[in-house]
């Protein structure tokens, strides 16, 4: 994709047009037809596809505000014309989104869930300790219908992070699981209270040492940072 969506491409040559006639006026515009409708194409794969929402989620994250404002102004246009629902075309760009006045506007567009799209199950915890002596833990968190993200990092006690990523989008059976390996350090199940107020104690070690906050934190910082707080994840008992 471009910096901005193929839908905003150009201005509809009727504003008050709606339905298959936003169609017709994208086309009279001057935007091709096979590039609509392949936007709109595009937008149904997203509530199944985990690489295209991770796709969307990585495009979007890569804009400025001017051409993230153009990609919503796209989705309020097109949303009510995908079979998929609303939410499928707006998470991925959630989950990476930390701006609040944007936050609260693609909020806003999602609007209430139905059970058919609400995700099952609660954050999930694993650790596991490398043969070097670094921790390694990942928390996986449901974001809607079979999609997850992941907060994954390597830290040593009371010294900090050595490595912090983020997966935004994941299908849920190609999250972490017990067994798995990841950074030299075999996963088993945590519990989620207590592995968070490890981590909530190597932030601070962290924060301490003068090294710049980890940007892939972010989105989970409400765990254990609040001061960094901006996303969606919430512990659950």
């Amino acid at each position: 994709m471009t910096g901005e969506p193929p839908r905003q491409r150009a201005q509809s040559a009727s504003a008050g047009s709606s339905g298959d006639s936003t169609l017709v006026s994208a086309v009279a515009a001057g935007v091709d037809a096979r590039v609509v409708a392949a936007w709109r194409e595009w937008l149904d794969a997203l509530a199944t596809d985990a690489e295209a929402a991770l796709a969307a989620a990585m495009a979007y994250k890569a804009l400025d505000a001017q051409a993230r404002d153009l990609w919503l102004s796209a989705l309020e246009q097109d949303a009510e014309h995908v079979s998929v629902p609303r939410i499928a075309v707006y998470a991925p760009l959630l989950a990476v989104e930390s701006e609040p006045a944007r936050r609260a506007r693609i909020t806003a567009a999602i609007g209430a869930l139905d059970e058919q799209v609400t995700p099952v199950g609660k954050l999930r915890a694993l650790s596991g300790t490398a043969a070097d002596g670094s921790r390694v833990a990942t928390i996986v968190s449901p974001l809607y219908l079979d999609f997850v993200q992941v907060l994954g990092c390597g830290y040593r006690a009371g010294e900090g992070f050595e490595w912090v990523r983020h997966d935004p989008i994941v299908q849920n059976d190609a999250a972490p699981r017990p067994g798995d390996e990841l950074s030299g350090a075999r996963l088993e199940a945590s519990a989620l209270s207590p592995l968070v107020d490890e981590l909530a104690l190597v932030v601070l070690a962290h924060r301490r040492s003068g090294r710049p906050y980890p940007e892939a934190l972010l989105m989970f910082a409400d765990l254990f940072d609040p001061e960094y707080s901006v996303g969606p994840a919430s512990t659950s008992p």
